[in-house]
């Protein structure tokens, strides 16, 4: 499918893009491109197939959550440059 010259300008006006003309006729080219590519690709029957994020599965490596003790409040506290009222103090941000 060919792009013309007035429906890049089109699209850019939407986007709020400016493009000159020489970046105009690369978009056309870029564009018209990717159009053609999906017309080949709507010749395949993908009525059966599953939506998926990625062509190739993945899968998370990960520990097995186990229960364990953890810091007390002075162990936590122990190092901390300041602390009031058993928190750390940091200066205010806001």
């Amino acid at each position: 499918m060919k792009i013309t010259a007035e429906e890049v300008k089109k699209v850019a006006l939407l986007s709020r893009l400016s493009f000159t003309d020489k970046e105009i006729e690369e978009l056309e080219d870029s564009m018209s491109g990717i159009l053609t590519y999906m017309e080949e690709l709507n010749q395949y029957d993908t009525e059966n197939v599953a939506p998926m994020a990625h062509a190739v599965e993945q899968f998370n490596v990960m520990r097995e959550d186990k229960p364990h003790t953890s810091f007390t409040n002075e162990q936590a506290l122990m190092n901390a440059p300041e602390k009031e009222d058993g928190y750390f103090k940091v200066p205010r941000i806001i």
